[in-house]
């Protein structure tokens, strides 16, 4: 079983919410919107911010693709994780970061629902936090699979469905909007 975290700070994750990821995303106007809030109340109650950017073969460190959105841009004083695997936890220093602030819970936004979200909230409550999942802050793309398609939408709502209900002892996960987030 995985050391339950002591305490009740938060620290916010904003995950891949970059250029390349962003451009085929479902809704990516309102969940950019939905992010950049959910960002601005987090530093505004004293919340860390944690931004977390991937690269890979596809996602080529420094390319266009790379940079993190436009309208979402780190603080020079908040932390950058750079990761090369869907969670943001494996093979970076996302764990160490959270303990250095003595976080217990954590607060999830960003991009690809369905490979670096998951991962990340599924590694989060593997580790002993605490998790909410910014069910409006979150996206992915359609998956086209040779005949079968399964639409973004419900990649986003299956995930939502499944954080309000995984059961993890002495954890807790939940689903809040941007706006009701309890930081």
């Amino acid at each position: 079983m995985a050391t339950v975290r002591d305490g009740d700070k938060a620290a916010l994750l904003v995950v891949d919410v970059q250029v390349g990821v962003m451009a085929n995303s479902w809704d990516a106007e309102r969940i950019v919107t939905n992010v950049a809030r959910v960002v601005e109340r987090a530093r505004t109650s004293g919340v860390p911010v944690i931004w977390v950017q991937h690269a890979d073969q596809e996602l080529v460190h420094g390319s266009d693709d790379w940079q993190f959105v436009r309208q979402l841009l780190p603080s020079p004083s908040e932390v950058r994780i750079e990761k090369s695997y869907n969670s943001a936890f494996e093979d970076t220093d996302l764990e160490e970061e959270l303990a250095r602030i003595g976080a217990s819970r954590v607060l999830l936004a960003g991009a690809a629902t369905n490979w670096c979200i998951r991962a990340t909230a599924y590694g989060a409550l593997d580790r002993g936090y605490d998790l909410i999942l910014i069910e409006d802050a979150h996206t992915t793309e359609t998956m086209v699979d040779g005949e079968r398609t399964i639409q973004a939408a419900d990649i986003v709502e299956e995930l939502n469905s499944c954080m309000m209900w995984v059961s993890y002892p002495g954890r807790t996960s939940d689903i809040a909007t941007a706006e009701a987030a309890v930081f």
